[in-house]
């Protein structure tokens, strides 16, 4: 694989580390800037609304750059976002910094991705965006455990400068490893204009509301795991880290395994995949009764969730096939979207006194609905295909 692969995972270890630290630091952040913990949660808040928002709108308003330089310059804006989250005075300014630290995040992967397949032969293409992937799911096995330590022993303004300083090495290695490159060229209908009509499209939707209904099945569960490990499967809170960093560690091997079987199978992948989790998360009630089977149900989550990871991405890519970065960006707004999504019906099943494995079931019931659109995108396909090949 090119070695420029391994810049565009430095970059996604950056971004992945930033956007997860703020979870385990958020009572040491609360504490300094004596607010509430509640009120420190819109800290996460505010950098997920900035990936939804940047994600779309910085990839349409780059379109026309080379993608060497917008990479380059998505990064140092991460640079400086994170810079200034360490610096900030007061809570709104954080708030601020966070925003600004997430508005690179979802184009960064979007035109990373598009990056990363171009410089792959077309039977890799998943494989190379997997790769590039790693990196996100490394930041959750070591990035994101590491830096909440150094926050933790150090101040958290000190976790974010260091975060800071990985961003500095994604550009220097940027700007090293990846080859030069034109402007994207457009044709008579192109433009900003042609990239969003690209996106308004039936396939488009419906690959993007897979990637929501998948990830969100994955966040209703996660996003109340540690409660899950603590009450139902009788462990200690000091365990919790490290039971996480085995969700990592299978949402690297999933990652990984995702990548190369799409590339022999793009719609089998994703199918088998989301039936996975279809399956790991209506489990997770018996799962978790005991320690270890605890400890393999979280193992298995990650797994199962992140093989679905690049073949989402390049189904989108390839269903709006004159706007790939616009669209790979759009879909990485779409997981953000599932973030807070999931998260919000994991916990209306948890406040509903259901249990407190219940966010895991209702993320089955997400994933059971993924699979519903995942089938629906496949009937459109093949009924265009057959309309193609009719000349209608």
């Amino acid at each position: 694989m090119p070695m420029a692969l391994l810049a565009l995972a430095v970059g996604a270890f950056g971004i992945g580390t930033t956007e997860f630290v703020m979870m385990g630091l958020l009572p040491d952040v609360a504490d300094d800037l004596r607010v509430s913990i509640p009120v420190a949660g819109h800290l996460v808040s505010a950098y997920a609304l900035g990936v939804v928002i940047g994600a779309p709108l910085l990839a349409a308003v780059t379109a026309r750059m080379s993608r060497r330089t917008v990479l380059v310059a998505l990064m140092a804006l991460f640079v400086f976002g994170n810079a200034l989250s360490a610096f900030a005075p007061d809570e709104r300014w954080l708030l601020a910094a966070r925003f600004l630290s997430g508005l690179p995040h979802g184009a960064f992967f979007g035109v990373g991705a598009v990056v990363a397949t171009s410089l792959v032969a077309p039977e890799r293409k998943a494989r190379s965006v997997s790769l590039m992937f790693l990196g996100l799911t490394v930041a959750n096995v070591a990035g994101v455990p590491v830096a909440t330590l150094v926050g933790q022993h150090f101040g958290w303004r000190a976790a974010f400068l260091g975060v800071s300083v990985i961003g500095l090495v994604a550009i220097a290695s940027l700007g090293l490893l990846l080859p030069r490159d034109e402007a994207p060229r457009h044709t008579s209908g192109g433009g900003l204009r042609g990239e969003l009509a690209a996106l308004c499209s039936l396939p488009v939707w419906l690959a993007l509301g897979t990637t929501v209904a998948g990830f969100g099945a994955l966040f209703a569960a996660y996003s109340y795991i540690a409660p899950m490990l603590t009450s139902a499967a009788g462990y200690a809170d000091a365990s919790v880290t490290m039971l996480l960093a085995l969700f990592g560690v299978g949402a690297t091997v999933g990652n990984l395994v995702g990548g190369r079987l799409a590339d022999h199978s793009l719609r089998g992948t994703l199918f088998g995949g989301l039936v996975s989790l279809v399956a790991v998360l209506a489990l997770f009630p018996v799962l978790m009764g005991t320690a270890w089977t605890a400890a393999l149900a979280v193992t298995l989550l990650g797994t199962a969730a992140f093989v679905t990871g690049s073949p989402l991405q390049l189904m989108v890519m390839e269903k709006a096939a004159t706007a790939p970065s616009l669209a790979s960006s759009a879909n990485q707004a779409a997981f953000n979207l599932a973030n807070a999504g999931g998260a919000w019906i994991g916990g209306l099943a948890l406040g509903a006194g259901l249990g407190v494995t219940s966010p895991a079931v209702a993320g089955a019931g997400l994933a059971v609905l993924g699979v519903g659109v995942a089938v629906v995108a496949y009937v459109v396909d093949v009924r265009r295909g057959v309309a193609a090949r009719r000349g209608v």
